[in-house]
């Protein structure tokens, strides 16, 4: 790059897939939120899209879990976003409550 000439900041920016079963867990997710407090089943859900939005920027870096699926924890509530990296775009799987046995979650995601 020549100094003064302006560099080009865009970079190819590329929305996470939600499949059908991570939008049931999302669902479940706001129930249980829902049930403990009006409201905050709202939160839940703002905060969990929020993280997965935030995929356009940070797929891929994330580390392996059960052999495949990249796992992003999310920033204010105790669940995981397993997803995956097809054809360079994430495709998320499952939204799962890290508070569950570690087995039921190898089980769920296959």
């Amino acid at each position: 790059m020549v100094r003064g000439q302006a560099r080009n900041p865009r970079v190819p920016v590329v929305s996470a897939r939600i499949l059908e079963s991570a939008s049931q867990d999302l669902v479940q997710g706001w129930h249980f939120y829902e049930s403990r407090e009006r409201g905050l089943g709202e939160y839940f859900l703002d905060s969990l899209f929020s993280d997965i939005d935030s995929l356009q920027l940070y797929a891929g870096i994330h580390e392996v879990h059960f052999g495949r699926y990249h796992r992003m924890l999310s920033k204010r509530f105790p669940f995981a976003i397993y997803y995956r990296m097809i054809e360079g775009a994430p495709v998320v799987y499952a939204v799962l409550d890290c508070r569950r046995d570690p087995a039921w979650i190898r089980g769920r995601l296959g």
